[in-house]
């Protein structure tokens, strides 16, 4: 008789439980933005050298390098490979010519100025590798010919 309670209960049970939505999970939390030596990796970032005079500007689709002679190349901007202090963007222009981008958080000098960079660069474009700093394009533009290369706290509120 026992066991015969005990099946029934199990069966009553069952049959209550089958009814119910199984509970969905949370959402998984969103993935922090990449940071490399204080910089946001997902807003503009640029790389510049001297010797010969180069840039590349990483805009968030696309990877721009430019120098005092046209034309200027133009990649689509992958996502950063980050591991540790590097991060790394790899891609090929229209004309199918590799660009990479080595960003590395260690302080930078340009030799030109009087700034400091939070990133040092390393780019390949084609055959050519070239050496340089690099920081977000917002620091850069608002900083000075001298000091170090941040951006500016903005203002509370």
């Amino acid at each position: 008789m026992r066991l015969t309670v005990l099946a029934v209960s199990a069966l009553i049970l069952t049959a209550c439980s089958q009814g119910e939505e199984p509970v969905a999970p949370p959402p998984a939390a969103p993935e922090p933005a990449p940071v490399l030596g204080g910089v946001d990796l997902t807003k503009p970032v640029r790389a510049l050298g001297t010797e010969p005079f180069w840039s590349v500007e990483l805009t968030g689709t696309e990877m721009v390098y430019t120098t005092p002679e046209p034309p200027e190349q133009r990649a689509p901007q992958p996502k950063a490979v980050v591991q540790g202090t590097t991060a790394t963007f790899e891609g090929k222009t229209g004309a199918g010519t590799p660009l990479s981008v080595t960003l590395v958080a260690t302080e930078c000098s340009d030799g030109m100025s009087d700034r400091t960079y939070p990133l040092t660069a390393m780019v390949k474009v084609g055959e050519t590798s070239l050496n340089g700093c690099a920081a977000s394009t917002a620091a850069i533009m608002s900083t000075g010919e001298s000091g170090p290369v941040v951006e500016k706290a903005e203002p509370a509120a």
